[in-house]
Order: C-alpha cells, then structure tokens, then sequence
C-alpha cells in the first residue's frame, strides 16, 4: 500500500491535508512531519503533535531554524520586523503584487526536500506521497511565491527524480481557495479545534494577523463558526 508524508504545520490546511490522507490511505499508511523554522513560538507544532495523536500517527520534527537566522522575516524570534496586522488582500493593495513581510525565503523548498529525504530512508522500497497544503489564496499576487503551482510542479519532479521515482509530491488545494479547504475539511470531519493559525503565540489567536483574518473569512464562507474559537 502506498505511503504518506504530510507537512504538518499544525493550522488549517496542512491538517486537512492529513484528513484527506487518511480517509484516502488508512492511518496506518500515513505519517506526520513538521519543520521548526526559529517561528516566534511553538503553538504551530504543537498543534501538529496533536493532530498526529488524534489520529494515532506517527510524528517527525525537525528543526531548520539555523538556516533562516540570517532572515529578518517577521514571523521569526530574531526580526526586527513586527508582524503586520492586516489582511493580505490589503497589503497587496498596499504594496503591490510581490511577497509579503511573513514569506520566509524558500521555506517550502527547505520543507519538502526534508521530507523526501524522510521519506525515501523511512520507505525506501515503496512508494510514498508528500502532501503540502498549499492553495491558491497563498499564491495570489505571488505573496508566497514557494506556494504557486509552477513552483510545487517543478519541486515535485524534481523530487521523484531525486528519489528514483518512488516519492511524489501531491498539492490537492493548489487550485482551490481557503474556503474550498475548509469546505473540504468539514465533509472529512477534519479536527479544527485542536489547529492554530495564528502568527502571534498568545494563548488566543489574535484575530487580526494576515492567517486570522483568512482563517476566519474562510469558516465564514462555509457558514460555520471557527471550531477553535468555541
């Protein structure tokens, strides 16, 4: 039986990327990681250990902070840059198409060649899915340019290439907006109560940071309310 990696960030898409999984692989077949990358806090990985409890997988971190100490991106502990608390659709309108003040110099390239390696010495004989949940809302404006579809495209040959063509990477949400990913989260019961999202590590989320406010629109659209708000 097929194998699967997911990227788990512990929010919103990633972890309906590990519903989808499941439903589609059977948990025995699917395995988590997720990447601390020096992030201002915790509360993304630990919300991706307990998405793994709920269902009962396996869990893999790793740390890659050192690499990104040289970045002043405001997501991480060592900026000088404060998070900006507005919406990415304003601050495109703002500043114009290009990327954002949260976009953490090939963050993604840096995640899914961990997880190939993870996956080709984990599974060296089988094959084996890496699922990442990026969407079209990341891409748009090319805000986060390591999350557009030409970009997962040539990063998922290059990956079956790499590994002798036993690991692929699957990107089921790259045409898809958030509320699409949420819309396909609750038909797979995916458990949202136990995600995080937001960008600050406050013991609530803040409610107005770029990933609040899409978080939140995108529950919305679904006419539902955030389960980790109740």
């Amino acid at each position: 039986m097929k194998k699967a990696i997911i990227l788990s960030s512990g929010g919103v898409d990633s972890t309906t990327c590990v519903s989808l999984a499941v439903d589609r692989l059977g948990a025995e077949n699917v395995v988590t990681a997720s990447i601390f990358y020096g992030q201002k806090h915790k509360k993304e990985i630990l919300a991706a250990r307990k998405v793994a409890q709920y269902y009962h997988l396996k869990h893999y971190e790793f740390d890659l902070s050192q690499i990104f100490q040289y970045s002043n991106c405001s997501l991480l502990a060592n900026s000088t840059e404060e998070i900006v608390h507005e919406s990415y659709a304003r601050q495109i309108a703002e500043n114009g198409e290009g990327k954002v003040s949260t976009y953490v110099p090939f963050r993604n390239g840096l995640m899914l060649s961990t997880a190939a390696s993870l996956a080709a010495s984990l599974f060296e004989e089988e094959d084996v899915d890496i699922y990442i949940g990026a969407h079209a809302d990341d891409a748009a404006g090319d805000a986060y340019a390591d999350c557009s579809e030409p970009f997962l495209q040539h990063m998922g040959e290059a990956i079956r290439i790499g590994t002798y063509g036993k690991v692929h990477l699957v990107f089921p949400f790259a045409k898809m907006n958030k509320a699409g990913v949420v819309a396909t989260g609750l038909k797979l019961k995916t458990p949202y109560e136990l995600t995080w999202s937001c960008y600050e590590g406050g013991d609530k989320p803040c409610g107005t940071c770029g990933t609040c406010i899409d978080r939140a629109a995108a529950f919305a659209a679904n006419g539902v309310k955030d389960p980790a708000l109740n």
